[in-house]
């Protein structure tokens, strides 16, 4: 699983204004210092941009910068805090990558754009497909990747929005590759040389949440129908259904209780790298994203979140319990509990924006088969 480590020194002085007239090691500290103690009104946007260091077996070490930008429509803070961030790394096997994401509230919600753009030439780990795939990868699939997923949702009425939604996913330059140690035959899956597929659809979302990166009291719901065609280009021809549920609730005045529940249903001819995929730093954390493939997910999470944790020393200071379920499927009948993955784990809080109420995450999550450490910024969900 990936590590990062959050590089709070920020030795690397350009990502600051006036460089030319400060040393390095002061303008670091400045921009530290105002990091953890800004004293700008709520109203203000805050960007906060820091380098990252990662290692994977897949990778070796990666390095990257990370970027996050908030702010409310118009400077009113009864608008939603909207949020984009960025991720770009490189590693020492010549892989490279830019992530994008971003919830976009415009002024008293009228629109609401959701939505993520992925590229990168990275190795991922193949077990196979379905519930009972093997332990030890049977491929190391070498690739370039490019995707964007975008809604542009209307308001109905509060806090209801409906909206067209689109995917477009192109995979090139594919290369299977069986490990040293493996000699068993297996199965090319649909896809194995690549493909381009571009789905057109529509959303409906169910959103009261204020501040999505961390939500202390609201209800999140999307239903989402995106179909791919030869007609617009697709290579294949397959229909997905999204249902992602999730729901926030206040206990006491620190503590919330947060719950999850998602599933994702595909008909027709899936490519393996469009199937539905368990794992990741967000839900079924503790498993490599992709472990688990198959046409159909469901998955369910839950997290208890102490925020702050109940000691006087430090109100900047909070912690997490979190478990989940979660399993992958061809066809109803072949959902059965032998087959529920589970996870688990622990994290802590740091507040990084406190007129804000974002939270930097590290979480520790652990499977049957081992565990993971996530550190990113804002709540897994």
């Amino acid at each position: 699983m990936r590590i990062l480590f959050l590089l709070y020194s920020f030795y690397f002085a350009f990502v600051t204004l006036n460089i030319g007239s400060l040393n390095a090691q002061s303008l670091a500290r400045r921009y530290v210092n105002n990091l953890l103690d800004n004293k700008s009104p709520t109203s203000e946007s805050q960007l906060l941009i820091y380098p990252s260091l990662a290692y994977a077996p897949e990778t070796t070490w990666e390095f990257g910068f990370n970027s996050l930008y908030v702010y409310f429509a118009k400077k009113d803070t009864t608008n939603r805090l909207s949020e984009i961030n960025g991720f770009t790394f490189f590693t020492l096997q010549n892989q490279y990558g830019a992530f994008f994401d971003h919830a976009i509230y415009s002024d008293k919600d009228r629109w609401f754009f959701l939505g993520k753009l992925r590229f990168q030439s990275f190795p991922l780990y193949y077990h196979g497909i379905g519930a009972n795939t093997p332990k030890a990868y049977i491929a190391r699939v070498d690739a370039n990747q490019f995707s964007i997923k975008e809604r542009v949702l209307r308001k109905l009425k509060k806090n209801l929005f409906l909206g067209l939604e689109m995917e477009f996913q192109n995979l090139s330059n594919v290369d299977f590759k069986k490990p040293k140690h493996s000699h068993t035959p297996f199965q090319l899956p649909l896809g194995y040389r690549g493909s381009s597929n571009l789905g057109l659809g529509f959303g409906l979302v169910r959103d009261d949440r204020h501040n999505v990166l961390n939500v202390r009291k609201g209800f999140f719901s999307e239903l989402a129908f995106l179909h791919y065609n030869p007609k617009w280009g697709s290579n294949f021809n397959f229909t997905t259904f999204t249902s992602d549920t999730r729901l926030y609730r206040p206990i006491g005045k620190r503590n919330v209780l947060a719950a999850q529940f998602l599933g994702q249903f595909n008909i027709g001819s899936v490519p393996f790298n469009q199937l539905a995929l368990l794992g990741g730093e967000s839900m079924m954390r503790g498993y490599y994203y992709g472990r688990y493939r198959d046409k159909n997910q469901l998955a369910a999470q839950a997290e208890y979140r102490f925020l702050p944790i109940p000691f006087r020393f430090s109100k900047r200071i909070g912690a997490v319990v979190f478990a989940g379920a979660g399993t992958v499927f061809d066809k109803t009948s072949n959902i059965a509990l032998d087959n529920i993955k589970l996870t688990g784990g622990a994290g802590l809080r740091f507040l990084l924006f406190p007129k804000k109420d974002i939270w930097t995450r590290l979480d520790y999550a652990v499977t049957r088969e081992g565990g993971g450490i996530y550190l990113l910024i804002g709540e897994a969900f």
